[in-house]
């Protein structure tokens, strides 16, 4: 019994160390790269090609604006080479998570150079700290940006490979300008009056400017999740769907439809669920990037017809 007393508390050190191991290390001599969503994963894992692979500090379905770091989160920080992040202010936590955990890795906002949206001043006073949109995503013209500072970055970090990730990038870009003209398609068969997006929290900025939508407003009225609407707020947005026809109120997969369901119920809207700041696992219907765009276009297009 005492020997047995003196093996369980090794036992439990060893797992809990194994438990901080990072999730995927890097090769001996290679790149350890970071990316904070799964949708700068997938455009970071494009251009690496068979390089590495990257390693998502977001799970599947979590909403950025609100996720908190755990331990595991703090190690594979640590021991990053290269950390991608989207930038623009909507990864608040990443530079405290980084401080806490002593890394001292290249940090790439791959939204730099990108002409920020910024808010109507009603908007910037429902709690947001940044007044830009972040949301640079949902325009693959943007993405379009993102491919040449991931080129960039990686070439830097790693020269040897700098033929590889040009020829990666190239190829990508012409891929993202394919799905530019085919959402240009796919939105010209939606009646002008009907192109009016309501959305969860304000998502769809560049989108809507882009491709001739008007973004009429949101349940939460800004950039961020976080906040909540008060109820004059929700009582101002039924009435702009009201004023407006809006046909649906499109939600993320990754957040709470309970104050939207409320406020399709009370204006006898559809409620359409898209993927805003996540993709969907694999084999699922938004499993990349380019999955994710032709997914939500899709289903707008159905919605607003």
């Amino acid at each position: 019994m005492q020997r047995r007393t003196f093996l369980l508390p090794a036992i439990f050190l060893l797992a809990f160390l194994a438990a901080c191991q990072p999730a995927a290390a890097a090769p001996s001599g290679g790149l350890s790269v970071v990316a904070t969503t799964s949708i700068v994963a997938d455009v970071v894992q494009q251009i690496g090609g068979d390089a590495f692979t990257v390693t998502t500090l977001l799970p599947l379905g979590s909403d950025p604006h609100s996720f908190q770091p755990s331990p595991r989160d703090m190690a594979l920080v640590a021991d990053a080479s290269v950390i991608f992040a989207n930038g623009a202010g909507l990864e608040e936590f990443l530079q405290p998570l980084i401080e806490n955990a002593g890394a001292q890795a290249s940090v790439v906002d791959v939204s730099e150079g990108i002409s920020l949206l910024e808010a109507a001043p009603e908007e910037s006073e429902a709690g947001d700290e940044h007044t830009g949109d972040p949301h640079t995503w949902v325009d693959p013209n943007n993405v379009l940006v993102w491919v040449e500072n991931i080129q960039a970055a990686l070439s830097e970090l790693d020269p040897a490979n700098a033929d590889k990730y040009q020829a990666n990038a190239e190829r990508y870009s012409a891929e993202l300008q394919g799905l530019d003209a085919w959402i240009v398609e796919q939105v010209a068969t939606i009646p002008p009056e009907n192109r009016v997006l309501v959305t969860d929290h304000l998502v769809y900025g560049y989108f809507a400017e882009r491709y001739g939508f008007v973004q009429i407003g949101a349940i939460i009225p800004g950039f961020s999740t976080i906040s909540s609407p008060s109820a004059r707020e929700l009582a101002d947005i039924e009435s702009a769907i009201q004023t407006h026809q809006v046909k649906a109120v499109f939600v993320s997969e990754s957040t709470s439809p309970n104050l939207a369901q409320r406020v399709t119920e009370d204006t006898g809207v559809a409620l359409v669920r898209l993927y805003h700041g996540s993709l969907s696992e694999p084999g699922g219907p938004a499993a990349t990037y380019i999955d994710m765009l032709r997914f939500n276009v899709n289903a707008m297009v159905a919605a607003l017809q």
